[in-house]
Order: structure tokens, then sequence, then C-alpha cells
């Protein structure tokens, strides 16, 4: 290799840092900066809670449906053409929704948003497989710790980013300037695809649908993303319920999805790492009930203890992610199974937010949500113990071995 060839090399990867690092800021905000001004989009667009159960839903069926095309676009176009299209989705979808006055057209231009960002969620894992295929976990913690720092900006800077223009639509808006920033890297990224990199020897879905480990890491998948989405959804609700300010409420959830940095940075690593991967996956997992049964118990004295708690538990979506790459031994097999474990997964956890604010609508208050979440942490403690167990997805599916 000639010292100029080794240069480029250079630069192409560290391209590739930067663009999985902007990637994973900006999938969440779309979703994250609604909660904080819920209130206040329901009221704007004049529409009901169940509406805003609905909108804490739609990211887990878009991420469900979409998913089951990633591979496809994969295919089509190259996995960085596919990063690309994924970002112009979220870029249009936050461009225009800030500002339309109906909740049908709000609701629509979400959904293009959500779209660009399921795929892109699906894509992450083969990306850091393609790239760095010895460094799953250092990879891994970069981007789900610039993810968290996505969801932690956008839930604690919304409310007074809306405070300061006045207007919950700026609170929204905003969002859409540092996924410009993200273009940039996958822009020079696109020109070096070919289509057939993950053409040869791709498994139907039908063929995952058989493998048992791919369905664990689907049903654990999904319920950690189940908890994730109404906490985020919710949360700031349940806050200025028990009587905190609406500013005071963002930074309690901002203090939940802050906890995500250091455990985005830690887990992963340790993950890649450790022998013990069921215990540490069962006693992560195992915060959110503790949290959850805390904020039921004492909603106010302990606001802040429990808000930790549940931030470390929600911990566990950069182990799964981990997972995903480390139960795959090829490319091809983290694509497929990344799209069918987050396919199926956000499939499982679509009912959660709907479920969660109908029983609010119900009931006026949160002991049933709250007790339903407690409920749904007891089959993620017993996931987390199997799909730590190691085994690959090629084991179960052979077509996905590489030759």
């Amino acid at each position: 290799m000639t010292h100029a060839a080794y240069r480029r090399g250079k630069a192409v990867q560290a391209l590739v840092i930067v663009g999985v690092v902007a990637l994973g800021f900006n999938l969440r905000p779309a979703v994250v900066s609604i909660g904080p001004v819920l209130n206040e989009l329901i009221t704007g667009l004049g529409v009901s809670a169940t509406y805003g159960g609905l909108l804490t839903t739609l990211p887990v069926i878009v991420f469900a449906v979409v998913g089951l095309f990633t591979p496809w676009l994969v295919r089509s176009v190259g996995i960085h053409r596919a990063t690309l299209v994924c970002l112009f989705g979220v870029i249009g979808g936050l461009v225009f929704r800030a500002w339309v006055t109906t909740g049908a057209a709000f609701l629509v231009l979400t959904l293009v948003a959500l779209a660009g960002m399921a795929a892109a969620n699906i894509l992450l894992p083969p990306l850091v497989k393609y790239h760095y295929p010895n460094r799953i976990g250092p990879l891994t913690s970069l981007y789900t710790a610039s993810l968290a720092v996505g969801i932690t900006a956008s839930s604690a800077l919304t409310v007074p980013v809306a405070h300061q223009f006045e207007s919950w639509r700026w609170g929204l808006f905003v969002w859409v300037f540092p996924a410009l920033f993200a273009v940039i890297p996958w822009i020079v990224l696109s020109r070096r695809d070919s289509r057939h990199q993950f053409v040869k020897q791709q498994a139907g879905v039908r063929s995952l649908a058989r493998s048992p480990l791919a369905w664990a890491l689907a049903a654990f998948f999904g319920l950690q993303a189940m908890q994730f989405y109404i906490v985020v959804g919710w949360f700031a609700q349940v806050y200025r319920d028990a009587g905190f300010t609406a500013v005071t409420s963002g930074w309690l959830l901002g203090t939940i999805t802050a906890m995500q940095i250091p455990m985005s940075i830690v887990m992963p690593r340790v993950a890649a790492r450790t022998r013990h991967l069921g215990k540490l996956t069962f006693a992560i997992v195992a915060c959110y009930p503790v949290g959850y049964a805390g904020l039921l118990l004492a909603p106010v004295q302990g606001a802040w203890l429990w808000a930790v708690l549940v931030g470390v538990g929600s911990g566990v979506f950069p182990l799964a992610l981990t997972l995903i790459g480390l139960r795959a031994r090829t490319s091809r097999g983290t694509v497929a199974l990344s799209g069918f474990a987050q396919s199926a997964g956000y499939l499982i956890a679509a009912i959660g937010p709907v479920l969660i604010g109908t029983m609010y609508d119900l009931t006026q208050g949160w002991a049933l949500p709250l007790s339903m979440l407690i409920v749904f942490t007891i089959p993620a403690l017993v996931l987390a113990v199997k799909v730590a167990q190691p085994r690959a997805i090629e084991d179960d599916v052979p077509e996905l071995i590489e030759t």
C-alpha cells in the first residue's frame, strides 16, 4: 500500500467516525423533543391526550415497518447512500412539521422524519460491523453516547428554546440544524458505495423468523424500546402532574436521558469483554422497576433519585445494540439481524405508549400506568439472561455466511 493510499484510508476511517457520531446524535430529537412541549402541542393543534399517545407510539410503529425494508434499501443503493437518504427524510420532516396547523399534517410530517430515523437506526450496527469488525464495542460506545447526548439535549433544551422564542414550534424546529451538519460526511462517503456490497446470500424474513436467537433479541429489544418511548413520551407529563414546573420536568427527563451518556460510553465496551454479560444485563434492567416503584410511592420527595435509576435502566439500549453486533459473525448477518430484531422488536413495543396514554385518560392518574410499567420489566429480566448467552445468528441461518 502506498503512502497516499494509506492516508486516504485513514481519512475515510476518520470520516466514518464523524459520520456515525453525527448520525447517532440525530436519531432521537425528532421524537424526544415532543414530550417536553406535549401539553402546549396538544393545545396548539387542538388534539387530545390520546393523540399525544399516538405521537409517542408512532416511532415504534414506523421503526417496525421501515426496518423490514431497510435491507432492501441497502442492497439497492449501498449502505452509505441509504444512510444519506435517511438523513434527508429526517431533515424534511423536521423542517416542515413545526409550522403546520393541523394534527393530521403534524402526524404525517413526523412520520417522514421518523422513517428516516428508523432506517438509520437499523443501519448503525452494520455500518460499525462493516468498517470496524474488530472494534464493535468502542465504536458502539461512540455512537450510542452521541445518541444519548442527542436525547439529553432535546429533552432538556426544547422547553428553554421554546420559551426563548415564545413558541413550542421553535422548540421543535431547532433540531433541524444538527441534522443538516450530519449530512456532510455522508455526502462524501456515499460516493464510495457499490450497490452490490450486500446483495449475495441475503436471508429473508422467513429464514430469520425460524431463529430462536432472532426472536429472543427481538423481544428483548422490543421491551426495552417500549420502556424508552413511554419514558420520553410521558414522563415530562408525569412530573408536571406531580407539581413540577415545565422547566423542572424537562430537567428531570433530561436527567433520565443524561444517564445514557456514561452508560453508552461504558456498557458496550464492558459487554464486548465480560464473561458475565447475563448478570450485567439483568442488573441494568432491574433498575427500571425500582425507579418506577419509587416514582409511584414518592414522586416528589425522591424524584431526582428515581430519575437516575430509570436513566441507568435505559442504559440497556446500548447493550441491546451491542448484542446485535456480537450475535452475528458477518456484515450481512448484522444487517439481517439488526433489521429483524429492531423491526419485530418495535412492533412488540408499539402497544406501550398508547396503552399508557389510554390508561392515563381513563384514570386521570399515574398509579395504574406506572404499575403496568413494572409488570413489563418482568419478561425483560428473563430475556436479559437468555440473549447474553454466546451464539451467532449464522448458526441458525447458514445462508448468511459470507463466502
